[in-house]
């Protein structure tokens, strides 16, 4: 995925960062999670190929994965990036698609203690819905091939909201259950602009809570 290539790089160096400024400010965490996001469907039924056939426009689901990272700033401000991606392709009428969700929040706790910390997130961001062909191909001598061909890409502004909690159940690993929640403008492939998501994940902080 392009996209995951590029953005990789930018939330490893939130990430290294924030580890060398913890000494001054509150504690670095960063995390990988998995769960589902939904959007329900837009209802159309699309000729996708051109021949006469219609294809109903799905709904969006699945399982999502995520990767994120922040730094508090101060006790109870700081400042985070999360990745949200489908972790397989879906079914989008006649073709595979792939949703990626991206963006960068301010964070605000508003208490803590050793082992418990809730998250309260909002930001902005972007959201990419990738296309792709499959086809297969055979022949009497070398048999049955699969082809995955990229087609296009549609790209969206979104604004983020999450709630979250850091449950720590050593100083360092804590589980991190979350419900994000993305609005995204035009996201006419789907029958809402609201997408909420529900994970659940695992990570490593630096620093004290």
């Amino acid at each position: 995925m392009k996209y995951l290539t590029r953005m990789v790089p930018v939330f490893l160096g939130l990430t290294a960062a924030a580890s060398m400024a913890h000494a001054q400010a509150g504690p670095v965490f960063a995390y990988f999670g998995a769960g589902s996001a939904y959007a329900s469907s837009n209802g159309q039924q699309i000729d996708t190929f051109g021949d006469g056939n219609l294809y109903r426009a799905p709904k969006l689901d699945g399982t999502f994965l995520n990767f994120g990272a922040g730094i508090m700033l101060t006790d109870h401000f700081g400042a985070g990036a999360q990745l949200s991606w489908r972790a397989t392709q879906g079914d989008y009428a006649g073709l595979k698609y792939r949703p990626l969700f991206y963006n960068f929040d301010g964070i605000w706790e508003p208490l803590k203690s050793k082992r418990f910390t809730p998250e309260l997130r909002a930001g902005i961001g972007g959201v990419s819905v990738r296309y792709y062909y499959n086809q297969q191909y055979c022949d009497q001598f070398a048999g049955c091939s699969t082809s995955n061909q990229f087609l296009e890409s549609s790209r969206h502004f979104q604004v983020h909201f999450a709630l979250a909690a850091r449950i720590h159940i050593t100083d360092h690993v804590f589980v991190r259950p979350a419900i994000d929640a993305h609005y995204v403008n035009d996201f006419f492939q789907f029958g809402s602009n609201w997408v909420p998501e529900y994970n659940i994940g695992i990570g490593y902080a630096l620093g004290s809570e």
